[in-house]
């Protein structure tokens, strides 16, 4: 069986309408359990925050009642102890991280991460290491904060909010040393519910501009999607499918209707869903990168 699931569950589901605790599977409005795992869930396990979903396994019985399921030994559990772990990073080779390196030393940092990496990489190794740890470190019963010399060292706009929802789900602090976010910050507290809204804005923001790029494109005569049949309306459908329904590929589709073409009436296919999906992911992923 794919263990999937149980990184997943490992978190509990930042979505409030399903609010489901660590070790139980995703809910429903109906209080079934869902077919699939939330997107803002299993996005919070590294390896998985690219795939288009996340199935709920047989064991976990999907479109039954829902109940909840025992939690980890050390979910709610007092804390003990407190751990601090550093992050340092250097757009180019030829900078040097010193100056963070020792500010992290002076704030009674012991581990730290660095690496010299693009802020437009898609994947930093060392970040990832360092959240990865962090969340292990805390669901053992200490409490964790990432500590950073400044918030941009992290990301921009979108990067540095997601990254926030992912420290707010496993309870992971953070503290900036110096700059605009300068001081501790709880993950209760405003500044993760404020970057949190911006991700959910700027996501918004991309997926506008992606679609007028699309309409742009059409207007001009060049086909959007590898099948020819997919178009702006088409998108925007699946993406609140997907986004706001969670609806796997199958059910999206069913829901799709094909309006130009000699397939006109028709569904389009999952496999032209998903392509479509894609497309759009990759675009919006350049697009924040930019």
């Amino acid at each position: 069986m794919n263990d999937d699931f149980k990184l997943v569950e490992s978190h509990a589901c930042p979505m409030s309408t399903c609010a489901a605790p660590a070790g139980s599977p995703c809910r429903t409005g109906k209080a079934k359990v869902a077919i699939q795992y939330h997107t803002a869930r299993f996005r919070l396990v590294p390896q998985l925050a690219r795939a288009l979903s996340i199935p709920t396994p047989a064991v976990r019985k999907p479109g039954s009642v829902w109940t909840e399921l025992p939690r980890p030994a050390s979910a709610g559990a007092e804390t003990v102890g407190h751990a601090r772990l550093g992050y340092a990073r250097a757009s180019t080779a030829r900078q040097s991280l010193d100056a963070q390196l020792d500010s992290l030393a002076e704030a009674g940092v012991t581990r730290i991460f660095s690496e010299k990496i693009s802020t437009r990489a898609t994947r930093r190794p060392e970040l990832e290491a360092a959240v990865r740890l962090a969340g292990e470190i805390r669901s053992s019963g200490v409490a964790v904060t990432l500590v950073v010399h400044e918030h941009k060292r992290l990301g921009r706009g979108i990067e540095l909010a997601m990254l926030a929802e992912e420290l707010k789900a496993s309870d992971v602090g953070l503290e900036f040393l110096a700059g605009e976010l300068k001081g501790s910050h709880d993950p209760s507290g405003i500044v993760f519910t404020v970057l949190a809204a911006m991700s959910g804005m700027e996501r918004e923001y991309i997926r506008d501009r992606t679609l007028e790029g699309h309409e742009s494109a059409r207007n001009r005569g060049k086909t959007i999607g590898g099948a020819g049949v997919t178009d702006p309306d088409m998108l925007s459908m699946a993406l609140h499918l997907r986004d706001e329904k969670e609806m796997s590929l199958r059910d999206i589709a069913k829901r799709l209707v094909i309006t130009t073409g000699t397939k006109k009436g028709q569904h389009p296919s999952p496999a032209t869903v998903m392509r479509m999906l894609r497309e759009h992911d990759e675009q919006a992923a350049a697009l924040a990168s930019a």
